[in-house]
């Protein structure tokens, strides 16, 4: 990730083809050593690309990736499934009001904004 950040930085800063010294003199200013391998595999693959075409391609793949929301329903269906599913619902809710109660006795009745 260092050494494509520091790639990045160099295409930001106006170079369209950094080099492998480019890319050394940027994580070097900063203490890090890079590791040629890497540096060299990264160069190979980013060669003769945009890099604001190739950002732009992965934000519309990412953009196709499902996120968030599924967990809840699978679990919502486990209990619904086992029958008892209303009451730990209001267990929650209980606890919920209990714990808010709480929280709002740590003021001791003095608002910051008061």
């Amino acid at each position: 990730m260092k050494h494509l950040a520091a790639y990045l930085l160099l295409g930001l800063a106006g170079n369209t083809s950094p080099s492998a010294s480019d890319i050394k003199g940027v994580l070097s200013s900063v203490g890090i050593d890079a590791d040629d391998d890497r540096l060299e595999k990264l160069i190979s693959e980013l060669d003769g690309k945009d890099i604001n075409e190739l950002i732009a391609e992965g934000s519309s793949k990412l953009a196709s990736v499902p996120t968030g929301g599924a967990g809840g329903a699978a679990s919502g269906g486990a209990a619904a499934t086992s029958g008892g599913a209303a009451a730990p619902t209001e267990e929650t809710k209980e606890e919920a009001k209990e714990e808010e109660k709480e929280e709002s006795d740590e003021d001791m009745g003095f608002g910051l904004f008061d």
